[in-house]
């Protein structure tokens, strides 16, 4: 194994690059980012890994197996007993030294709400709303790497794309069709997010586990992403993770994450422009394992197969056409708030039914009659509205929403 000549840690002249690590669940995201966090220090840079994940393991293999306190637990704790004011930065990041004391890395699992009572993707959005009031955006660090779960359909997990906080994003990947359809979602989140505005831009693609088929490559061209690293499928690098050690201790591990990390450094990694992304269509992703949609129309199941015997008829719904703002109360908005309402229609396919001024919590909307949104005041307006989508996509059913603060996103 390689190991760089001592020198003193580079100081961070600006805000971190904050780069995030997406991927399908089970595929080795936590494996992946602590290597690379851990060759990243050991170039001498000040790293942070930040788990982003309701399981909070990301960090395990860093502090040699042990579970760190979660962020959101530690909050809870603090604020059932009246003193939430006096949490502090030690009480959730720690810091650890790797491979026989050559580094330091420094580590964080934002955690999540207890289980069955809250949304984990707002336990993320709070928990970097709480980093930030402890002045994440000015320590001293070189790199923020954020260890993220495979789904992107929650506007919390969507946090770093949504919202831009990731400078960059790896997608972790194998060569197989379920880990592959999650890459492909990623990339249309990732596309829609910069369609919005946002700056958060795709580096690549890491193959992980790679049996040499070749499939995560052709996907690759086809989707027009670069494939930044193959890491092979290697029984006793999965031994050394189980214990909680780093791949690094292995040669070819080692010489695998230096050039990628040393390509992170350098910015020489492939070129991505967002515009050149072309996530796939359904049929054409089954071409990628030379499969056709079947040109089938699915049997619907009856109420009496259901049922197991006759049901009273559904009545029907007397309009499926939602219907807007009435004239006149269109034409009562000021030119900001039509110009919201006619994207939110336009864009997304919300139909705004009611539009007021709070004098407390600014501009309110009511999207199709049973959703109550707040909008706040028209700064952030791009983040705000990319969020909402995202929420709106997810299919997850909502009555109130409040965006006055994108970072930390509320709804019920």
């Amino acid at each position: 194994m390689s190991v760089p000549k001592k020198t003193k840690p580079t100081a961070s002249a600006s805000r971190a690059r904050m780069l995030a690590v997406y991927g399908k669940g089970g595929m080795g995201k936590s494996f992946f980012t602590t290597n690379l966090v851990s060759k990243l220090a050991l170039l001498n840079n000040r790293v942070l890994q930040l788990g982003c994940d309701p399981k909070h393991d990301s960090c395990n293999a860093l502090f040699g197996g042990a579970s760190l306190p979660t962020l959101g637990d530690t909050w809870r704790e603090y604020k059932e007993a009246g003193r939430e004011d006096q949490l502090a930065v030690q009480d959730v990041i720690f810091k650890t030294q790797i491979m026989d004391g050559q580094a330091t890395v420094y580590g964080c699992e934002i955690g999540g709400p207890e289980v069955g009572r809250g949304c984990g993707g707002r336990g993320i959005t709070f928990g970097f709303d709480t980093l930030e009031k402890f002045g994440l955006s000015k320590w001293n660090l070189n790199y923020v790497v954020m260890d993220f779960l495979g789904d992107v359909v929650c506007g919390g997990f969507a946090t770093p794309l949504s919202r831009s906080l990731a400078e960059e994003v790896i997608i972790l990947c194998g060569n197989d069709r379920q880990s592959l359809y999650a890459a492909n979602n990623i990339a249309s989140a990732a596309k829609y997010f910069a369609s919005m505005g946002g700056q958060t831009r795709l580096i690549g693609l890491v193959v992980n586990r790679d049996d040499g088929s070749g499939v995560a490559d052709e996907f690759a061209r086809q989707i027009n992403l670069p494939v930044l690293a193959h890491i092979p499928l290697d029984r006793r690098i999965r031994e050394l993770a189980d214990s909680f050690s780093l791949a690094l201790v292995d040669e070819r591990f080692d010489a695998i994450f230096d050039t990628l990390a040393r390509q992170i450094i350098t910015r020489t990694t492939p070129h991505v422009a967002m515009s050149d992304v072309v996530p796939l269509e359904y049929p054409e992703f089954c071409r990628v394992f030379g499969a056709e949609e079947p040109d089938i129309t699915p049997t619907g199941a009856s109420a009496e197969e259901l049922f197991d015997g006759p049901t009273r008829p559904v009545m029907p719904l007397i309009s499926l056409e939602p219907q807007g703002l009435p004239v006149h109360a269109e034409s009562q908005m000021d030119a900001t708030t039509r110009a919201i309402v006619n994207r939110l229609s336009r864009e997304l396919g919300l139909y705004v039914t009611e539009a007021d001024t709070d004098p407390n919590k600014g501009l309110m909307l009511t999207i199709d009659g049973n959703k109550t949104v707040c909008l706040g005041n028209e700064s952030e307006i791009e983040s705000k509205l990319a969020i909402l989508a995202a929420l709106h996509q997810s299919g997850e059913h909502y009555t109130y929403a409040d965006l006055r603060r994108p970072a930390a996103p509320m709804y019920r």
